[in-house]
């Protein structure tokens, strides 16, 4: 579809939980209406493309069940009955529970909860500020990223590797344990410019045939949590037939020899028996990797999300230094660039008001936490006041049963800023209508590229909606919170986040929209050192010493982490009575519990099902369609069955978070996975659920 004539075209950034934080072309109608969305051709890492479910932001942002006024609870919780209530009211009853909650029990009794339904600085940061100037309990956000990072650092020692755009000069690309055809498509847009300029090959691994399988050369499927094995497979053959490089061993790595030891016993064979890939796949996709010196490993997110997910993810990232493929252009390995660039979010965040010895809380446990563990409470008082912003925990956190028990107490007090009338929501005793990301101005930076983005506010919120700034600054009068970023503006606060990081001024993104800062190519491919005191690549990690956010843990069984890559069998394996292994995968046209409101996205989602092998249903004479019930010992739901044979047998895949209420009794995919804390670092183990499944 072609832009219409005498249409504005605005400026913009996507907002959402995704590496890709692609530049956009909005059109904009007026001064309170969209239409089209666009991929900004100007941008070197988006290209013009974007996801189907961005390009159709104008359903999202004028839908008709949009929050448009503050709201206070008049029914039981949970039950969303609501009535109105006027901003400064429900500013006033929010500040009279969070000071009746510090009086009675002290500051840490406040918990503030967000995460990323906006990736913006100002919008999603902007709380701690808030927490910090009050000492209110802190948030450990373990949700996405804590095993992913712990893992790929614990071997680089740093967050950051390749510019995505060396793609094009590999001549095979590996995508490892995510599938970016449904979350992060501009992946997909320079695999293909890679493979029409050289004729790239193209290797995906992942638990069934997703869409990004579809498209590879070389398809892995494997069984949930067996990365570490393949990984270790894989290298066994590399050093059996020549094709480590030993130069690039001996100059940048740390134990070589050591650990070419360890793997003699990793074979091809053993490996077989662990992943479900027979031992003929693992020997081509080893030779493919050896012969090949350009391999780019662009390395997911989902398989970590599991008990072994660090583990895995570093023995990942082992098989690139292995071959030395870091040496060459378009060789390597890229999970996350989010480490290189290094902003002083001081002002935004109020890092220099921080309290030390505060408590801070782990996300992923927020149903015991608000169900007064001592494990989570850690000494401290009960949570009775909360404000939550850009995240639905009583959809998206697992353990959903006990989230929901948390969050209706009685004794606890919470405000939700949000766009709809989430599951969180309808708990609430006070709701506020918040901004989407076109109402106000903020500033991201790309996980998955090297692009600083200005997002600038294009069109009037909609109602009495206020954005995540005004209503922390609101709040932070009210309390008594004392810092200069709360009186700021948002823009304000970005060009001072700017100029103290020694970057482009706002100036600059008002006119270009956008900065690229790509690393230099030596730091990129960690020539001049990876980023540990002696500059070498860890085979052997040091797991004590390993973290996601500094000063919080180890957590886990970590004396029990295998010194060397290894499959660590800590995964809730099947057993008797839970024949079934469970993930919870991402669907193409959601993400987390967004966009699950909107009729696009639902018409082709269809409702909340199940995939599961032919030869797994035909065994408990179940057809395609048939309403079949999934438990673990969490809790069981109600899906429809879908048979897919791109998956290994005993391995089930239920795709997307649907809406609670989109499931038979309310209860949300959620209800099935577990909040304990993993080794190292903690998180979400959302793909590593042992569960029965027969018919409803």
């Amino acid at each position: 579809m072609n832009m219409l004539p005498n249409i504005k075209i605005g400026k913009s950034v996507c907002p959402h939980d995704c590496p890709s934080a692609c530049a956009l072309d909005v059109e904009v109608l007026d001064e309170r209406t969209i239409g089209r969305v666009r991929g900004s051709k100007e941008n070197s890492y988006t290209l013009g493309v974007i996801c189907e479910k961005v390009s159709r932001y104008a359903e999202r942002i004028h839908h008709p069940d949009r929050l448009l006024h503050p709201l206070k609870r008049k029914g039981p919780k949970g039950s969303g009955e609501f009535q109105p209530i006027s901003w400064d009211d429900a500013m006033g009853e929010t500040a009279e529970a969070f000071l009746k909650a510090e009086a009675e029990y002290g500051a840490e009794a406040v918990w503030p909860y967000f995460y990323a339904g906006t990736m913006g600085f100002v919008m999603r940061d902007g709380i701690n500020r808030l927490r910090h100037a009050k000492g209110y309990s802190r948030l450990y956000d373990t949700f996405c990223v804590a095993l992913s990072w712990a893992g790929y650092k614990a071997g680089t020692g740093k967050l950051s590797g390749l510019d995505p755009r060396e793609m094009h000069k590999s001549d095979l690309i590996v995508i490892w344990g995510g599938n970016p055809v449904n979350t992060q498509v501009n992946v997909m847009t320079h695999v293909q410019l890679a493979r029409k300029a050289r004729g790239t090959k193209v290797a995906c691994v992942d638990i069934y045939e997703t869409g990004t399988m579809k498209q590879a050369d070389i398809k892995m499927i494997i069984r949930p949590g067996t990365d570490g094995a393949l990984a270790c497979a894989v290298m066994h053959v590399l050093f059996r037939d020549g094709h480590a490089d030993w130069d690039y061993l001996e100059k940048y790595t740390d134990a070589p020899r050591e650990f070419e030891a360890h793997l003699k016993t990793r074979t091809p064979e053993w490996a077989s028996a662990i992943t479900g890939a027979t031992v003929a796949e693992i020997e081509a996709f080893a030779r493919a990797i050896g012969e090949t010196k350009r391999s780019f490993f662009r390395i997911g997110y989902g398989f970590t999300r599991s008990r072994n997910g660090a583990v895995n993810m570093h023995a990942v990232t082992c098989i690139p230094a292995v071959t030395g493929a870091w040496a060459h252009e378009g060789g390597g390995a890229l999970h996350s660039n989010s480490g290189m660039y290094k902003f002083n979010k001081t002002m935004i965040e109020g890092l220099d008001v921080a309290k030390p010895g505060i408590r801070a809380i782990d996300q992923s446990r927020i149903g015991p936490a608000l169900l007064n563990d001592p494990y989570d409470l850690r000494g401290g008082p009960p949570v009775k006041a909360m404000i939550f912003q850009n995240t639905n925990p009583a959809c998206v956190a697992p353990d959903q049963t006990k989230v929901k028990q948390g969050l209706a107490r009685e004794d606890l007090f919470t405000c939700v800023h949000e766009q709809f009338m989430t599951e969180t929501a309808k708990f609430a005793d006070i709701v506020i209508p918040a901004t989407m990301f076109l109402e106000h101005d903020d500033l991201y930076q790309g996980g998955g590229h090297s692009h600083i983005l200005y997002g600038r506010k294009l069109v009037d919120a909609p109602g009495e909606c206020r954005n995540n700034h005004e209503v922390i600054c609101d709040l932070a009068r009210r309390v008594g919170a004392e810092h200069p970023g709360f009186a700021m503006s948002p823009r304000e606060l970005i060009s001072w986040t700017l100029d103290h990081s020694h970057r482009p001024g706002l100036d600059v993104f008002d006119a270009e929209n956008f900065v690229d800062v790509p690393q230099e190519f030596d730091k990129a491919h960690s020539l001049d050192g990876f980023g540990f005191a002696d500059q070498k690549f860890r085979f052997r990690p040091d797991w004590q010493a390993t973290r996601y956010k500094d000063g919080l843990g180890p957590f886990g069984p970590v004396d029990e982490m295998p010194k060397f890559p290894d499959h660590w069998g800590v995964i809730e394996e099947r057993t008797e009575d839970y024949p079934f292994r469970l993930a919870t995968s991402p669907a193409r046209t959601f993400l987390n519990s967004t966009f699950n409101e909107t009729p696009s996205s639902i018409k082709r989602e269809g409702r909340p099902g199940v995939m599961a092998h032919p030869d797994d249903l035909a065994a408990l004479n179940i057809a395609e369609g048939d309403r079949v019930r999934v438990g673990s010992a969490r809790g069981s739901v109600v899906l429809h069955a879908k048979a897919n044979p791109g998956l290994r047998r005993g391995v089930l895949i239920a795709e997307g978070i649907w809406p609670n209420d989109a499931h038979e009794e309310g209860n949300g995919i959620n209800t099935l996975t577990g909040c304990d804390q993993p080794a190292p670092a903690a998180g979400g183990c959302f793909h590593d659920n042992r569960v029965w499944m027969r018919p409803a």
